[in-house]
């Protein structure tokens, strides 16, 4: 059982255990870590306590067939289902900000931090924008914001200059490291002029506007090109059943489908666009939403898939929308971490639900929300989330919060092509797996537990053993 002793004394030294208990006034003190070799399986940890935070491991994970008692992940790479477009953000307009007021070295050396593939790198390569203004933006805006009273139909005052401050030439930045980032772009609100409310809050779309506000899609996709930034895809509405947000506008699945199949759809093939259309965007528990615009004929075929959310409901809405119309795509948009969660409790849940929740559902994406704060979760908009906690928290320094390793755990190690492979859930360790455009193999893995597991990963008629504390997450990579 040599291999097992192994184990239990590599598994001992990565969870600081003396093999004593807690309360016993000492003890021996842990084993050495094994020596540096070449191992066959690459490991990094983030615990919930913070004591690892995506450290690479020392610990030598050689693959051996010596049999023992603990449970496996068994990983097959000859099982694929869906290929990754990436992991992220959302860079939100108060994002923005924050990173330019950085100086200019931290700056830089932030966003090779964030998009490069350099070695320390964490490979962010999918952002969502707004289109105009979203509740984390310093005020409320849209490109056509008329006098009140007045409308613009010909769009003749379509203009991108409330982004040209801050976001534009930060997405330029961004493109420079990583010209191959892909953008989702979703409105919060259209113009005020062109809803039956007059207000930046709620409100419906008026139906007289419907081609209009389809031009002002395209608009904004043909002068972002021109900018240099191509947005891959977009949905038509944040949230759309949730008007009480500010911007915010409510869209039923009927007026959505509408819009779709009789004006933004057109609008596109008109004008050559190939960015994606993708519907709902919006949380699990609807997935009726999504289904009823998929089921209408006419609509169907402008749609490259479905987005979704996690404030209510279940993850598993994606395999149900992906059963129904297997021909079509879901993706995961956004979730938050609140000023008042845990870390222990925001890694575990989010690493359980969106990281390996969303693409064991078939998700091609998995985003956090925003990517960036100050210490007063600002900027927000007046009715804004003020709870929000960016991936980073940017006073004067940088601090790296919990959204920034849920993310990196994926986005680091499974760049855009990778293709999900099939992997077993054993017992409390939660994981999914990928195989990359190298031929690499890799397996994030969440101790869903309270309590500390060793388990085997099993590929190929071979196996590695390791242990996780409760709660605690790796990447491991072969």
């Amino acid at each position: 059982m040599q291999l097992r002793v192994f184990s239990f004394l590599a598994f001992m030294w990565l969870t600081g255990c003396s093999g004593k208990d807690d309360d016993s006034g000492g003890g021996t003190p842990p084993p050495n870590p094994p020596p540096v070799g070449n191992p066959d399986v690459a490991v990094w940890m983030t615990t919930g306590d913070q004591s690892s935070l995506l450290q690479k491991q020392t610990v030598v994970l050689s693959f051996g067939t010596t049999a023992n008692a603990f449970q496996s992940i068994d990983v097959d790479s000859t099982q694929q289902f869906q290929s990754m477009d990436g992991f992220g953000y959302t860079l939100t307009g108060g994002s923005a900000y924050v990173i330019n007021r950085m100086n200019a070295t931290d700056k830089a050396n932030l966003l090779k931090e964030l998009f490069s593939n350099q070695e320390n790198a964490i490979g962010v390569n999918y952002l969502r924008l707004s289109i105009g203004a979203s509740d984390l933006s310093a005020s409320v805006f849209t490109y056509d914001d008329m006098p009140a009273g007045q409308t613009d139909v010909n769009l003749d005052q379509f203009s991108l200059n409330p982004d040209r401050a801050d976001l534009i030439p930060l997405l330029k930045e961004i493109v420079a490291i990583n010209p191959t980032i892909k953008f989702l772009a979703t409105p919060w609100s259209p113009p005020v002029w062109m809803k039956d409310n007059g207000s930046s809050i709620g409100g419906s779309l008026k139906p007289e506007y419907y081609s209009v506000y389809a031009k002002y899609f395209v608009k904004y996709i043909q002068q972002m090109k021109a900018e240099g930034i191509t947005i891959d895809a977009i949905t038509p509405q944040n949230e759309p059943l949730h008007p009480g947000n500010n911007p915010s506008l409510s869209m039923t699945a009927a007026q959505q489908a509408d819009f779709i199949k009789n004006h933004l759809g057109p609008a596109f093939q008109a004008a050559s666009i190939a960015t994606k259309i993708i519907v709902y965007d919006h949380n699990c528990d609807r997935p009726d939403y999504p289904l009823a615009i998929l089921d209408d004929a006419a609509a169907k075929p402008f749609v490259n898939g479905s987005a979704f959310h996690l404030y209510a409901g279940n993850i598993t809405a994606l395999t149900q929308v992906h059963n129904a119309h297997p021909d079509k795509h879901v993706y995961f948009t956004e979730q938050y971490t609140a000023s008042n969660g845990s870390f222990d409790g925001d890694l575990k849940w989010h690493l359980k639900n969106v990281i390996i929740g969303a693409t064991r559902n078939w998700s091609k994406n998995a985003l956090e929300w925003n990517l960036a704060n100050d210490a007063s979760f600002g900027p927000h908009t007046q009715g804004g989330c003020t709870t929000c906690k960016g991936a980073l928290t940017i006073s004067g320094s940088v601090t790296r919060n919990v959204a920034y390793y849920i993310i990196a755990h994926a986005s680091r190690f499974v760049p855009a092509g990778s293709v999900r492979i099939a992997s077993g859930i054993a017992g409390n360790l939660q994981n999914v797996a990928f195989l990359t455009p190298a031929g690499k193999k890799v397996l994030i893995v969440l101790n869903d537990g309270n309590n500390a597991e060793t388990f085997n990963i099993r590929f190929k008629g071979k196996w590695v053993s390791h242990g996780l504390n409760g709660g605690a997450v790796a990447t491991y990579v072969w």
